[in-house]
């Protein structure tokens, strides 16, 4: 497993949230699988240190769990500025509460925070981020993954 702390969006320029991985593991048929290598092909991504968690969560069983665990250790992580994000992520939802908008997990408030002070867009399938870009500086694309064969 690679940390890295991104300082500029030269380095790096994707972050992918978990809710695009869960949609390609899903995909039995492995089409949403090349469809994504194809939009982040020759490009630099990183997942979010919280995808490790989010995924690894998710297992059903010890086989799932030591297949997403060997996958997930060759995999490159952006990781927070500890000393901040918790703070800065309260202060995100907090400020999305009070212009009606309710975020359903504040880790997808850490993952904008993460995305945002490191200029990275976040790639993702999940609602949430739109709602935050609107009120954000957020750069985020919701990738529509969706192929003939698999909704």
């Amino acid at each position: 497993m690679v940390l890295v702390r991104i300082l500029s969006d030269k380095i790096a320029m994707l972050l992918i949230d978990t809710s695009t991985w869960i949609e390609v593991l899903r995909d039995k048929s492995k089409l949403k699988a090349i469809k994504l290598k194809t939009i982040i092909a020759e490009r630099h991504y990183y997942l979010p240190i919280f995808t490790k968690m989010e995924l690894l969560q998710g297992c059903e069983d010890e086989i799932e769990w030591a297949k997403m665990s060997s996958y997930l250790a060759v995999q490159n992580y952006l990781e927070p500025d500890y000393s901040s994000i918790w703070e800065n992520c309260a202060r995100l939802y907090f400020e999305l509460r009070r212009q009606g908008i309710t975020i359903r997990s504040n880790i997808d408030c850490a993952i904008s925070i993460l995305a945002i002070e490191n200029n990275l867009t976040l790639y993702h399938s999940d609602r949430d981020f739109e709602a935050i870009a609107k009120y954000t500086v957020l750069k985020q694309k919701k990738l529509h993954l969706r192929t003939n064969n698999n909704p």
